[in-house]
């Protein structure tokens, strides 16, 4: 039991401060004997590029969606801007058609994102191919700094930073979210900077056209499913914190369990597809990035915060010293998650209570999408989660 207690504490502290610790030290030690610039784009010389936007029923933003992508600054002669609006019933597809800069495929019919995607790329020819969500705002140099990278051959996909803007002191969920995503995007950096990034946000990010492939039905997570393709594939995945999505967090507590099962759902799904990734010997970096950053979190990590609470009941109960103090810390944290849990509602987030709880919160989303990805009710059209609206 012993033995039990200790490897899950092993794993817990490494997945979420081992890890960012280690990177960190390697990145430190190459950029001692790697200061060598990388080759980008000259503005003028930039390769033409399509930013293509799918939009399910975005039809009460699309206006300054579409407002913000005419504003990025980019040549535009080599900018094709294409938006998607499949399956949409609230007009999004008329505002799109009210701007003749931007080129719309539409189809009646709902299949959701991959199958929109896979039947637009096809249809263009750019040499890059750049995504994002409808619901996200770009910043104004977005395109010219992930498309320089491009420049390097050995650059398959570059991936655009996700930011997380609080609508208002109220947003709980948005400043669980917002936490999460500058620890994440730290690790990406850093992820990038050593090797190559493990799993890009769909939120913004690129691939080279020649480089995409047909996402098959049923992937829950396109995003990863494609970016960790190509670095699979022997590419390199730069990370760009220069180019950023900028959107809310989810409305509430409950939106946002909606997105972290689904993603859950997909991340074991994933765990799985990518299953060669754990032979070190034929993928080196990146199988020790893909399993420390990303499989860890989707399956030992969870399972050792379960093993390490009951295996520290039982050491207590039957050794004491250390395991007692150490469960008293455990339920501390767990009081701490709790109280996170009843005052989320609050005008305000309290910080020591809302992390443990965020925490805690995102770790029993991977049990609850182990459970929807055995149940099978993981749809390709899945109901997205609300965002929560800008309050002055």
């Amino acid at each position: 039991m012993e033995v039990l207690f200790w490897v899950g504490v092993g794993i817990i502290i490494y997945t979420y401060v081992g890890y960012a610790v280690v990177l960190w030290s390697f990145v430190r030690i190459k950029r001692l004997f790697n200061r060598k610039e990388v080759e980008q784009y000259d503005f003028n010389d930039l390769p033409e590029v399509s930013l293509l936007v799918a939009c399910f029923n975005e039809g009460d933003i699309l206006e300054e969606k579409i407002k913000n992508t005419l504003a990025l600054n980019y040549p535009k002669d080599r900018l094709k801007i294409c938006f998607v609006t499949d399956g949409t019933d609230d007009g999004s597809e008329q505002i799109v058609k009210k701007y003749p800069e931007i080129q719309l495929f539409h189809k009646d019919e709902r299949k959701g994102k991959n199958a929109a995607i896979n039947r637009v790329v096809p249809q263009i020819n750019s040499p890059i191919l750049v995504f994002c969500d409808a619901n996200t705002f770009l910043n104004e140099e977005a395109l010219v700094n992930i498309v320089r990278h491009y420049k390097d051959e050995k650059v398959g996909a570059v991936a655009g930073e996700k930011r997380v803007a609080q609508a208002s002191d109220e947003d709980t969920a948005g400043a669980g979210e917002g936490a999460y995503w500058k620890y994440e995007s730290a690790l990406k950096r850093w992820d990038s900077e050593l090797n190559s990034v493990v799993g890009a946000a769909g939120e913004l990010f690129s691939v080279r056209n020649e480089l995409y492939e047909e996402v098959p039905d049923g992937i829950i997570i396109e995003d990863f499913y494609l970016s960790v393709n190509i670095a699979k594939n022997g590419y390199k995945v730069v990370y760009e914190p220069e180019a950023y999505a900028t959107e809310t967090g989810s409305e509430s507590i409950g939106e946002e369990k909606k997105r972290k099962v689904r993603i859950s759902a997909g991340g074991l799904q994933m765990v799985w597809l990518f299953r060669g990734l754990l032979n070190i010997f034929k993928h080196g970096w990146l199988s020790f990035q893909y399993v420390s950053h990303r499989m860890l979190r989707w399956t030992l990590a969870p399972l050792g915060l379960l093993a390490v609470l009951i295996s520290n009941v039982y050491l207590a109960y039957t050794v004491g010293g250390i395991y007692l103090w150490i469960l008293y810390a455990q339920l501390g944290f767990y009081a701490l998650a709790f109280m996170g849990y009843l005052t989320q509602n609050l005008s305000k987030t309290i910080k020591i209570f809302f992390i443990p709880y965020y925490f805690l919160f995102m770790n029993y989303a991977v049990y609850l999408g182990f459970i929807r990805l055995l149940k099978g009710k993981q749809s390709a059209v899945w109901e997205k989660a609300k965002r929560a609206k800008v309050t002055s």
